[in-house]
Formats: C-alpha cells, structure tokens, sequence
C-alpha cells in the first residue's frame, strides 16, 4: 500500500496542504503520508476559497504524493485518479456520483467533497504533489453561502466512524493511483470522462462572450473542458474560464 502507508494525525491545523508542505521542505516523508486533523481553521479551496467544516464530523486531510513518472504536462490525470478513488469510496454508500469539472465530488447535482492539488514541479519532473481532500461525512448543517452541499450522513441517514472511512478512502485511492504508477492512464482519463457532471447532457454555461447552450464532451490531456457549442462549434476551457449555470 502507498497511499495510506503513514498516517499522521493533527487535532487542529490551519491547513493540512500547509502541513503537508512544510513537512517535505524540512525532510522527505514516506510516499502515500496521509496528513489528517479534525478541523482546519484556514482550509484552502481551490482560487482562494475557503473549505468549511465542524469540527471532528468530516474528513480533513492531505495525501503526499512523489509523481515522478507523471510529465508536467500531463498534470491532471492526478487530479483525475483522485477523484475516481473518491467516487470508488462513495460507491459502497450513495448513488449518482459524479465529478463536477475540474475536481468536485457531486451527489445527485450536490457538493459532497473537494480536492486541492499543489504540484512542485522542477524542470520535467513533478518532485511532489499534495492532494489535498475534504469529504462531508457526518455534518448536516453547512454555512449559508456553501454551494448545495451534502453530506454521507444527510444522505443516508447514518453516523458514520471518520477513521473507518478514512482507512477505505486510502485504500480505493491507493488503487487509482497504482494505476497512474503502472501507466494505465488511459483508463484513467476514460473512467474520469465518464463520471463529469452532465457529460454530453445539453446545459447552460457562461464564458466571457455571456451565457451559452453546450455539453461537455471530454478532457484534454492538460485538464481543459471540451465543450460542444450548438451549431457544432468546439470549444477548450481553463480553469476560471467557464461557469456552470444551473
């Protein structure tokens, strides 16, 4: 096992990114460490944003990961297996998984989980990565501004022990990056396709031209969205260059 092979537990951290950060600048932990805390009091979104959650009801953590054998360019198939180990993990509880481009978790059109990943990259190597993960577990009440979101125990009704599903998480996440390791990307890129959120469904969008008609078709090799335009037209995407209109 890599993933999951080293657990270190923090009872409150500002950031498990941040810890996860520091501790490779000041020694070299074993690959697949799993950094993990009750509650971060600065939890990083991606763009800035902040990750909210209660204390001790969710999962917190952050995975250090050494993908040497992935090329910078192809970044994102990290981001990609991550986010298949978490539906992996949802699988044995809920229904409708699917992944919001570029790396929400969504259940039934509902936050569940994010990812942030930091990529130190020094010529064409990816020297580290920390993947950073936080998963509704238990909580039921989320800030008013928090976008639609929920949780394992909102949806089924249960309370669930944090450390079991810590241990299963590691262990479908452990799987989807073996997967990287023996260089089956493919797979990969093809299952994460095929998990997007409204994938060749006809939806709204807005994109600095205004608000447009397409479906999401695919993912290219460095992470953008592809969208089909009405009237056949095809389009890529970065990061902060589209928006979901619901």
């Amino acid at each position: 096992m890599i993933i999951g092979s080293e657990l270190i537990f923090v009872e409150n951290a500002a950031s498990t990114n941040t810890l996860a950060s520091e501790l490779i600048q000041g020694n070299s932990p074993r690959e697949g460490t799993i950094i993990h805390t009750n509650y971060q009091s600065h939890g990083k979104g991606r763009q800035g944003n902040r990750w909210e959650s209660e204390d001790g009801k969710n999962l917190l953590f952050t995975i250090i990961l050494y993908p040497e054998m992935i090329l910078p360019g192809k970044q994102f198939l990290i981001s990609m297996a991550i986010s298949l180990g978490i539906c992996g993990f949802l699988e044995g509880e809920v229904q409708n998984c699917s992944i919001k481009w570029p790396n929400d978790i969504y259940v039934d059109g509902k936050k569940i989980a994010g990812i942030l990943i930091e990529n130190s990259i020094s010529g064409n190597i990816i020297r580290s990565s920390i993947a950073g993960i936080g998963l509704n577990v238990n909580q039921v009440s989320f800030p008013a501004f928090s976008p639609e979101p929920v949780s394992m125990s909102m949806i089924t009704g249960r309370i669930y022990d944090t450390a079991s599903c810590l241990s299963l998480l590691a262990a479908r996440l452990d799987k989807r990056y073996k997967q990287l390791i023996a260089g089956q990307e493919y797979i990969i890129r093809d299952e994460y396709i095929s998990r997007l959120y409204r994938y060749l469904e006809w939806s709204q969008f807005r994109d600095h031209t205004g608000v447009f008609t397409g479906r999401i078709f695919s993912v290219t090799g460095q992470g953008l969205v592809r969208i089909e335009k009405e009237g056949d037209q095809i389009q890529d995407y970065g990061f902060s260059e589209i928006e979901y209109i619901h």
